[in-house]
């Protein structure tokens, strides 16, 4: 088994950090990807922040009220050590399906 820390993500327009406001998972529950994890506060708004995979938390950062910075450790997940990985599939590089030639009218009247 691996252990993968999940940080609190960047919520756009500048902000740099969010309160927690309530867990909406415990230590040791087994929980599946997009399940929601935490809620938080910004000075913009109140977000539920989904889980980004599926394993088993293992560690949760800051009780309701304590202030996250963007980047920090927000949860930890125990998944299988196949999963651990990078999520997703790299693109091929494949050569361009159309092309464009321009060309310049030099015989003008």
């Amino acid at each position: 088994m691996a252990e993968i820390s999940f940080p609190l993500p960047d919520l756009g327009e500048g902000l740099i950090e969010a309160t927690v406001l309530e867990w909406l998972v415990a230590e040791g529950e087994q929980i599946e990807r997009n399940h929601p994890l935490v809620e938080v506060e910004t000075t913009k708004s109140a977000v539920e922040l989904p889980s980004p995979q599926a394993g088993k938390v293992v560690r949760v950062y800051g009780e309701p009220g304590d202030i996250i910075k963007v980047g920090e450790p927000l949860i930890v997940f125990e998944v299988p050590d196949d999963t651990a990985g990078i999520v997703g599939t790299v693109p091929q590089e494949q050569a361009p399906k159309r092309r464009v030639r321009l060309t310049a009218n030099l015989d003008e009247d």
